[in-house]
């Protein structure tokens, strides 16, 4: 319902919204009859400023119901498509309900106006076009392991999607798969010193193995025999400001798809399911479609966003011939949502899309770890 979507975007509304805009839309109401005189003087003379005046407009038209409200919102769409475009209006059902959402399967442009209005806004990390052609981003895929009970079937697929999508944001990939922990290290140290990291206005870290807490395991892993680790920790060491000074203030995303494995246990094996469980130390998994992918760390680094595949203690899922679900979901959001979201929101809609997850039995929640963004960082696809 309309109203429903007028209250969903209130607070923002009342931040945003320009006096200015507000007469246009009380004009508009009035001669759509869906006001009276009285009441647009109202909000015009019984209020001191501008923030008041945008709640009692807005609480006024919500009261009147759901023909009011989609009228304001179809106003608003005329009269400031910006802004329109900012809150995620519709006239009909929020947007935000992931199970009416259409995904697209190809990148939506930003448009000039949107660029235009954020260039200069000083709660942005600064952005042009000349950053944009410098951005670069480290993908690390291990999908065969010396032990071949471990082998990551599907995660081809994620690399696929995320090279894909990376590039499709100008992003440089510097590319590595199967790796060992020692081997992941000496990326990230040759990550940090990049050439263009001095003149990129951001960098992505992705990294897709199997894990535990705070550990990403190398392709040698042998659980309990022959340990093959790379700690977490350590891309935020190299990536953080006393390391690597080109990266000062500027937006660092991780994305880390991997399992957790739990102290003591059995190791997983592998088997022809078309979903399987990627902890090397949970016994095998129930559901014969299923892989498990988590891992938890901690940072203190400024200017970084972390999205983690499962909350601590749970286990998070790979299909054989789809890829992860957290990847999948990461492609469709992106896609769809990343002209007109910052970094924030698009992970905030990726969780989401946890919610209708497609097993009634298993279940998943990405984290979002320890976001130490100061601004908002948009990624404007198509400049």
């Amino acid at each position: 319902m309309a109203d429903k979507e007028l209250a969903r975007v209130r607070g923002r509304f009342v931040e945003k919204v320009s006096k200015a805009l507000l007469k246009q839309l009380l004009d508009d109401l009035l001669e759509e009859g869906l006001l009276n005189d009285g009441e647009t003087d109202s909000v015009l003379e019984d209020n001191n400023n501008k923030a008041d005046m945008a709640r009692a407009l807005i609480d006024m038209v919500k009261r009147k119901g759901d023909k009011a409200s989609r009228k304001m919102i179809e106003h608003l769409e005329k009269r400031d498509p910006t802004l329109y475009s900012e809150l995620g209006l519709s006239c009909g059902q929020p947007p935000a309900s992931q199970k009416e959402q259409s995904w697209s399967s190809k990148l939506i442009a930003t448009t000039d106006s949107f660029w235009r209005t954020k260039l200069n806004d000083k709660n942005i990390y600064p952005v042009a076009e000349k950053s944009i052609s410098s951005r670069v981003a480290l993908l690390i895929t291990n999908r065969n392991f010396s032990d071949e009970r471990l082998t990551r079937k599907g995660a081809e697929v994620d690399e696929e999607n995320m090279d894909k999508l990376l590039r499709s944001l100008h992003y440089e990939v510097v590319k590595y798969k199967d790796l060992t922990g020692k081997m992941i290290n000496e990326a990230l140290m040759n990550f940090s010193k990049h050439p263009k990291l001095k003149e990129t206005d951001s960098v992505f870290v992705v990294i897709m193995s199997h894990g535990k807490r705070g550990i990403v395991l190398g392709v040698n892993h042998r659980e309990e025999v022959e340990p093959d680790e790379f700690p977490v920790d350590n891309i935020y060491k190299y990536l953080g400001s006393q390391k690597c000074s080109a990266l000062l203030n500027k937006p660092k995303i991780i994305i880390i798809q991997a399992c957790r494995g739990e102290s003591g246990g059995s190791v997983m094996v592998s088997d022809s399911a078309k979903v399987v469980c990627d902890d090397v130390s949970q016994s095998r998994f129930d559901e014969n479609s299923i892989v498990d992918d988590s891992t938890r760390y901690v940072h203190k680094e400024k200017d970084f966003v972390s999205l983690l595949s499962s909350t601590p203690d749970t286990v998070s899922y790979r299909q054989e011939d789809h890829g992860s679900f957290l990847i999948q979901f990461i492609k469709e959001v992106f896609n769809t949502c990343s002209h007109e979201d910052d970094i924030d929101e698009l992970f905030r809609k990726v969780m989401q899309r946890f919610e209708d997850f497609p097993s009634e039995k298993l279940r998943q929640m990405p984290t979002k770890d320890r976001c130490t963004l100061t601004k908002r960082f948009y990624l404007f696809p198509g400049r």
